[in-house]
């Protein structure tokens, strides 16, 4: 029998149905920040092929700007995301069907991390299963102290398998085998504690310190901060000592960098 957190996780799941050619997800831009907000509430964000592919475009599109200088991604309501849409991943919509769910998710992940930006995840609610890995993804996470993070996926016979990859990458193995084998939900001090996000303030101080760090983002060098994003994800499979002989190269190459001239000279 399911339990009572996995019959409501799977009804929220489920309310995903397709929702033809509205606007799915949002794009503004102000001051070099970009704001990409999750906005299909009816559904609880739910992560279907028209909101992965709406997420997407936001982002490619609008990456290259050069006067953009970091990316938030936030969601209208109080689910963040209750993850893939259920109503595609019937039997009835075949494996072929399935498979394009996660590798359009998996795009999507891959995009967020070789954006040229930072992307911050801001949260103020619940971030599960793919929801949860959307927020692992992130190169900053943000969330309100009522904020919770859960991979509940084998409670209901469909293990988190994909959300584990981002979320074993987040935070220590016994903390994501925790998440994944039981299914239950950690509150935003257990996440911050593991390391799932940055940072945790109460709900009506969210605004005001995710504007805070995008600003701080905002008032440096974009170049700087593209190429000290993609080196930090380069050098992160590396072994130490290979790390450090690409790092002194990226080093002197930023030394060289017009940015990096006049930083020295002030």
């Amino acid at each position: 029998m399911l339990s009572a957190s996995t019959r409501s996780f799977r009804m929220l799941c489920q309310l995903g149905v397709a929702t033809g050619r509205r606007t799915l997800s949002t794009f503004t831009h102000r001051d070099g920040v970009g704001t990409v907000l999750l906005d299909n509430e009816k559904t609880r964000n739910s992560l279907s092929l028209d909101m992965m592919n709406s997420i997407l475009r936001n982002i490619v599109e609008n990456q290259n700007n050069p006067e953009l200088r970091c990316i938030v991604l936030t969601a209208k309501g109080r689910v963040f995301s209750a993850g893939h849409n259920l109503k595609e991943l019937t039997p009835e919509q075949g494996s072929e069907a399935h498979l394009q769910v996660f590798r359009k998710c998996s795009e999507l992940i891959e995009a967020i991390r070789s954006a040229p930006v930072p992307i911050i995840a801001k949260v103020d609610g619940l971030a599960a299963a793919a929801g949860c890995q959307l927020v692992a993804s992130c190169d900053i996470a943000v969330c309100s102290d009522t904020s919770s993070f859960s991979t509940p996926g084998a409670s209901f016979g469909i293990f988190c398998s994909t959300p584990g990859v981002a979320v074993v990458r987040a935070v220590p193995r016994m903390k994501a085998a925790y998440m994944l084998l039981t299914g239950l939900p950690i509150d935003a001090k257990e996440a911050l504690d593991a390391g799932l996000v940055s940072k945790v303030v109460p709900q009506d101080r969210l605004d005001e310190e995710v504007t805070k760090i995008c600003s701080a983002i905002a008032s440096k060098s974009r170049p700087v901060i593209e190429l000290g994003k993609r080196f930090f994800y380069e050098q992160l499979p590396l072994d130490v000592k290979t790390a450090y002989a690409r790092g002194e190269q990226v080093m002197v190459d930023n030394l060289a960098t017009k940015d990096g001239c006049e930083g020295i000279r002030s």
